[in-house]
């Protein structure tokens, strides 16, 4: 006998059980997913206000004498309160402590307790007093670029440049920090760039309670204040078409062509209308570093180097800062003057000429030229 085809009716009630099947699929998938996402939830909370809580909850807890030396980063207090038995964990220590936008602690000896909250503590630490002098103090200027300053940090530290650069270069280091500051992206790894902090170690004085702190110690003190930096303009950096990593470059731009604070912002703009119109942006700051070298005055064999920071050759940004960074420079960077001037030229004695027209700007230079190598000459 020949099968007779389904009716109308079978073919409905098969259809029927298959969706009933799939919405059970659907629903047991979407309970389990709805689980796991609520066990999770539970999990960080129960995590989060543990972390928070005191190690000892109950009763007056232990007295513990802590000694927080000067120079001291976020990430080395938060060591030393894990390593005292004051929290549980350092590294949630160290993001609370960005997360609430917290950072001047203060050096000292402090009497702790383990009946403290992490909140608590942090409030101890902002309040307290410093108890020793600084045994030593290092300065670094705005302007600077990391083949001068390991120098500076060689003799501050007792070691030599070569083993300074050895730290700063380090790869796995390198890493550690872009995990440890909110700044630091993988943008610095760049093969590109000669140094991945380059542009990074806030220029400014820095006390420390030895006479010769560890390299990694005044790194992280000059990183530390350039996270305080970024988290201070964290609006201005969000609302701008160029990330932090682009700001600092223009800003360490700059900071080598400009003296007065109102250039610092007229340059911006500039440096911003080029890059808008994909010109390159032609300074003479980015071919000296290129060369690794003090330059007076740009020649054309200088202009001939092939290097991405070379931007008399390349258009658009190089690829990383070339020099130690204020924050004023950084804020220009951030918020250029709204300029038409696509040209500009610096003095010796620091004054800056602009220009709309390319020929009023080869003036200017052809009639100052001569104070750069009168200088040169000089030196």
């Amino acid at each position: 006998m020949t099968k007779q085809p389904k009716q109308h009716s079978e073919l409905y009630q098969e259809r029927a059980s298959q969706a009933k099947t799939v919405r059970k699929i659907v629903f047991i998938c979407v309970l389990i997913l709805f689980a796991v996402i609520l066990t999770a939830g539970i999990f960080s909370y129960f995590y989060l206000t543990t972390a928070l809580k005191p190690m000892d909850e109950e009763g007056e807890g232990t007295d513990i004498e802590v000694t927080i030396p000067v120079g001291t980063s976020t990430s080395g207090i938060a060591d030393i309160l894990e390593e005292e038995g004051l929290i549980r964990n350092a590294t949630f220590f160290r993001y609370y402590a960005r997360y609430k936008n917290e950072s001047d602690f203060q050096a000292g000896t402090y009497t702790l307790n383990t009946s403290m909250g992490v909140d608590d503590l942090i409030a101890s630490l902002k309040d307290g007093r410093v108890v020793a002098e600084a045994a030593s103090t290092i300065t670094i200027p705005e302007g600077l670029n990391l083949a001068s300053l390991s120098e500076r940090l060689a003799e501050f530290t007792g070691t030599s440049q070569e083993e300074v650069m050895a730290v700063i270069d380090d790869e796995e280091y390198v890493k550690e920090l872009i995990d440890d500051y909110d700044m630091l992206t993988d943008e610095i790894l760049n093969e590109e760039i000669h140094h991945p902090l380059e542009g990074y170690l806030f220029p400014a004085s820095y006390p420390f309670e030895e006479e010769q702190p560890p390299v990694k110690a005044v790194i992280e003190a000059m990183l530390d204040q350039m996270e305080q930096v970024y988290q201070n303009n964290a609006d201005l950096i969000e609302n701008s078409a160029y990330t932090f990593h682009e700001l600092l470059t223009i800003g360490s731009i700059i900071e080598r062509e400009a003296k007065e604070a109102p250039d610092r912002f007229e340059i911006s703009g500039v440096l911003h209308n080029r890059l808008e119109q994909n010109m390159k942006l032609q300074v003479d700051p980015t071919v000296a570093y290129a060369q690794g070298e003090h330059i007076y005055m740009t020649t054309y064999d200088d202009l001939d180097i092939d290097s991405p920071y070379n931007t008399y050759r390349y258009e658009g940004l190089p690829p990383g800062p070339i020099a130690t960074v204020r924050e004023q420079s950084l804020v220009a960077a951030a918020d250029p003057n709204d300029t038409d001037y696509l040209y500009f030229y610096a003095r010796y004695n620091g004054e800056i000429i602009y220009n709309e027209d390319y020929n009023k700007h080869l003036e200017a230079r052809d009639a100052y030229r001569h104070e750069w190598e009168e200088a040169e000459n000089n030196e």
